[in-house]
């Protein structure tokens, strides 16, 4: 059993002592005291000063900095600094650098550019990262491992011959035999056939577009192999550090990792958050993302291990935060689910490529900027809240996300271009997050489905026939399932299912699929509630399916186009649930129709009653339910509390009858009851 020594809510960020000298590093914790920093991370790009040649270590800087946050009662997130190698290690061994699909080897100078499957960068990784384990390991600054960093950030696949030779050892593994690969990839098409597994190879660039189930397959290699150099780096650890928590930063909702699989090789989630200062940028996409990371382990807390005080530095144009967005930001963290509230990075670099990425030290270098206040403000309120930790987020509802499923869907030969994955979870998402509706991302083999009242599933293009059966299960002992167009097209393999469309959904929705349809960009389609000649009464977008009913009752038929007269929406009792299907993108409005009575009928009912420009979540423990009110909106808002008796914990007096959030204000209301 692993010892948590994560105190209270953790908060702090990156800190690079390295960049500046020595005489710096003392203010520096004077500020952290000042801010309520109890956290930080070190060494994450110190690849380079701790091993200056393949034989020569320097630890002597590392030390001084460890033993100083152990004086001022500061924690460390202490990294493998695996996450740039040193241009000595890149120049000695040359294959290390990865290749790119058009076959051109990257050059060293930057960070993450490495091959995942070179023998000589995971000898060096590994050493690198035993030495640091072995002399830090009873340190009493440390409180957790941080492996590498942001994996894929730069270099999601190399195409390099070690790539192609681990490749044919991976297909191996899963297939038995190269006769296994042509059976599943359909080899005989295009005479792409294969004889010996070195005919085989990593889908580079050729003349037109590679086989489907080969970049498939070649993306879960590639997943795969990145998942073998942190557990290559966390066996490691765990066999000289055992009893200290072990974790990598996520990022975002990110396409290139499983992290569905990759969360249950981490002790604790952990990921980094940037949300664009423009204010076109729609909130609800960073909440989306909290919600994906609370997910990952089954609801348990995660770590915000990054975000930016102000400014980034590398979008078209970096806007700075306005007042009180970062600590509104930083609420939505904690509203969903963070136990931590990290930053990147400390103090503002002066040289390099993120010298104006924004820092809680800016280039001011004192306590005076209207940054550093801000960050002091949040540190202090984050005292107040101690209370909140490990409380959970209660959900009775769930979306579906699928990393293979995103891999396969956005194949370049697919159905629509038009089709974005990550796009309709933020659609369907969003009629929640307007509502104050908590959300929960499952995973359809990885995930306890049976804790929801309903599951929306959007876009599942390709499903198993396990998860086809796991869904029907489900409806059967009384869950809702409400399934979006497209779905149950292929199986795990890329092929089409020999039944037809919808797959091994079609018994729990009880229709067949007999064509589907995508539309233009901008092209609408009008729905009836009332019956294949009914008036118009509803509309959708982007795709529509020819839908032959069974079992299944329609609720909606398409008014109007090449669909006419047929089913839109079907309803499948099915045992003690429903099983639902649609056969179009409902518009806002009509997908608002839908899903409002399905809630109902589940028994599913919002946070508060609230307008839609309100942000509101719930967590819960032994303390009580702790409510968290936040205002992206740009006018202000005056909400009623009505008869309940809530007490603010920043102050602990009571709340009042009502409260009023200026623009990107947040409040925090404590339910005791």
């Amino acid at each position: 059993m692993k010892e948590i020594r994560r105190k209270g809510i953790c908060y702090g960020g990156d800190y690079n002592p390295e960049q500046w000298p020595q005489e710096v590093w003392a203010d520096d914790i004077r500020l952290m005291k000042m801010a309520g920093v109890n956290f930080v991370s070190v060494a994450i790009f110190s690849w380079a000063l701790l091993q200056p040649s393949e034989d020569e270590f320097e630890f002597s800087w590392l030390d001084k900095i460890m033993d100083m946050m152990g004086e001022a009662g500061i924690g460390v997130d202490l990294a493998t600094p695996t996450a740039a190698q040193p241009a000595w290690l890149s120049r000695t061994y040359p294959e290390i650098l990865p290749v790119s699909k058009e076959g051109m080897r990257y050059s060293y100078g930057s960070r993450q550019c490495y091959c995942p499957n070179s023998t000589d960068w995971k000898r060096a990784a590994s050493r690198i990262a035993r030495k640091v384990v072995e002399r830090y390991k009873d340190h009493p600054a440390l409180v957790m491992w941080h492996t590498n960093n942001e994996y894929t950030c730069h270099v999601q696949e190399c195409y390099c011959d070690n790539c192609a030779a681990a490749f044919r050892l991976w297909l191996e593994k899963r297939y038995g035999s190269v006769e296994g690969v042509n059976r599943v990839w359909g080899t005989k098409f295009w005479s792409q056939y294969y004889y010996d597994w070195m005919d085989i190879l990593p889908p580079r660039k050729t003349t037109a577009q590679p086989n489907p189930a080969h970049v498939l397959d070649y993306r879960r290699f590639m997943n795969d192999s990145v998942l073998d150099l942190y557990l290559m780096e966390k066996k490691i650890i765990e066999d000289i550090s055992p009893q200290v928590e072990v974790m990598t930063n996520f990022m975002m909702t990110w396409k290139d990792l499983d992290l569905f699989q990759w969360a249950e090789h981490v002790d604790v989630v952990t990921w980094n958050s940037y949300p664009d200062p423009d204010p076109s940028y729609d909130p609800s996409w960073t909440a989306i993302d909290h919600d994906i990371m609370r997910s990952l382990k089954g609801g348990k807390p995660f770590l915000l291990m990054e975000q930016a005080p102000s400014q980034v530095n590398w979008r078209r144009v970096n806007r700075a935060k306005a007042p009180g967005m970062m600590k509104l930001y930083s609420y939505q963290a904690l509203a969903h689910g963070a136990d931590g509230l990290m930053f990147f990075q400390w103090r503002q670099s002066r040289r390099g490529s993120e010298k104006f990425h924004s820092a809680c030290v800016t280039h001011t270098g004192d306590e005076h900027s209207r940054v550093f206040r801000e960050v002091v403000d949040l540190g202090s309120d984050l005292k107040m809240l101690e209370d909140l930790k490990d409380a959970s987020y209660p959900s009775e509802t769930a979306i579906v996300l699928d990393y293979e499923n995103w891999w396969a869907l956005e194949y370049e030969n697919n159905q629509s271009s038009e089709v974005d994955y990550l796009e309709n979870l933020r659609y369907f998402y969003k009629h929640f997050y307007e509502r104050h509706i908590p959300v929960d991302f499952v995973h359809p083999l990885r995930s306890d489905l049976s804790r929801y009242k309903m599951i929306v599933v959007p876009f599942l293009y390709m499903l198993s026939r396990e998860a086809g059966n796991r869904f029907r299960d489900y409806v059967k002992a009384g869950g809702r399932l409400v399934v979006g167009c497209g779905s149950g097209i292929v199986d795990e393999e890329e092929a089409v299912f020999e039944e037809g469309y919808p797959g091994a959904l079609s018994g729990t929705l009880g229709l067949s699929v007999e064509e589907f349809d995508p539309l233009y960009p901008g092209q609408r389609v009008c729905l009836s509630f009332e019956g294949k000649e009914g008036k118009p009464d509803g509309e959708g977008d982007l795709w529509q399916d020819r839908i032959h009913t069974r079992e299944a009752e329609t609720v909606a038929w398409f008014s109007e186009g090449m669909m006419k007269g047929a089913p839109a929406l079907t309803c499948n009792k099915l045992g003690k649930g429903e099983a639902w299907y649609m056969g179009i993108r409902p518009d806002k409005e009509t997908l608002a129709r839908i899903l409002e009575g399905i809630c109902r009928d589940s028994g599913i009912e919002a946070l508060m009653d609230a307008p839609p420009s309100l942000e509101i979540t719930c967590r819960e423990n032994e303390k009580g339910r702790w409510y968290f009110l936040m205002n992206f909106s740009e006018e202000n808002v005056c909400l009623s509390l009505k008869d309940k008796n809530y007490i603010n914990p920043l102050t602990g007096r009571p709340a009042g009858a009502q409260i009023g959030l200026a623009p990107l204000e947040g409040a925090i209301l404590l339910d005791v009851q």
